[in-house]
């Protein structure tokens, strides 16, 4: 199934409001999906036999930048059997402040693997994913403060009384 036969049915099983737009330049197109709508996409995706993508090869994060105050995931999708790849992206503009996170749905539901990387994506950069069994930190201590990958970051200069280089 190429890129155009999984936009129509998309379309067609969830609806024209599901997908916001979509990127053809690079190596990969992407589908730039509804941030709400990510987890039924996924499941349609992955359980649509025509499809079958039942591989979620990464999950990442993605801050675009100071001005721009906006913060996305990008996903890829993989189908075994079929031997295709998916990219699918999600964004939404958010402010900055450390104690107003952003959100999106998770979709460890839908793909076990999803777990660790929206687990790391949390810990890297801050963002929430709502519905996710145990969003914690999986690579920086429990009382780090900040996220080390967004483009504001300012890194300590001590931790615990440790001077850090």
């Amino acid at each position: 199934m190429i890129f155009e036969d999984i936009k129509q049915l998309l379309t067609e099983r969830l609806g024209a409001d599901v997908m916001v737009g979509e990127e053809n330049a690079g190596l990969q197109p992407a589908l730039l999906i509804a941030p709400n709508r990510i987890a039924d996409v996924c499941l349609e995706l992955r359980n649509n036999p025509a499809t079958y993508f039942d591989f979620l090869s990464c999950l990442t994060g993605v801050d675009y930048g100071i001005t721009a105050n906006k913060f996305g995931v990008v996903y890829h999708l993989a189908s075994i059997p079929y031997q295709t790849q998916l990219t699918l992206k999600i964004s939404k503009e958010h402010g900055r402040d450390m104690e107003d996170l952003p959100v999106f749905p998770s979709i460890s539901s839908v793909y076990r693997t999803a777990d660790w990387h929206e687990r790391e994506t949390f810990d890297l950069l801050g963002i929430f994913f709502e519905g996710h069994p145990d969003l914690r930190r999986i690579l920086l201590p429990d009382d780090w403060e900040g996220y080390p990958m967004r483009k504001d970051y300012k890194a300590a200069e001590y931790y615990k009384g440790i001077k850090i280089d």
